[in-house]
């Protein structure tokens, strides 16, 4: 008999300048228009000795958080992967100090022409 393994998602987005890695075990396009949502979040064992101060930090961002709404213009990349790693934040590479200023994922529809 096999074993029934549930499927662990890798997911990078970036938010306020900074590169998010999270585990998560459900993401799916939910019925907030634009967004993907991110359940059941996972993240290393507090019973190991050696603890990670910056996932630890990570964890106690999403403390109480049961789904996460993230933008999917902010998506990076979602992998499927066989185990979880260690979730963290990362300023993004070749990043400035100058924070990109938000854009719309949406172009603006007027039905009438400026002319």
């Amino acid at each position: 008999m096999s074993k029934i393994t549930k499927s662990i998602y890798r997911v990078l987005f970036v938010n306020q300048g900074k590169l998010y890695e999270l585990y998560a075990r459900e993401i799916y396009q939910g019925e907030l228009y634009g967004f993907i949502e991110v359940e059941e979040l996972i993240f290393g064992e507090r019973s190991s000795v050696l603890i990670n101060p910056a996932e630890e930090k990570l964890q106690n961002e999403f403390a109480g958080v049961k789904r996460t709404f993230v933008p999917l213009h902010s998506i990076v990349r979602i992998d499927e992967v066989e185990r979880e790693g260690v979730s963290k934040v990362r300023p993004v590479e070749g990043g400035d100090n100058v924070t990109p200023f938000p854009q719309s994922a949406f172009q603006p529809s007027g039905g009438r022409s400026k002319d």
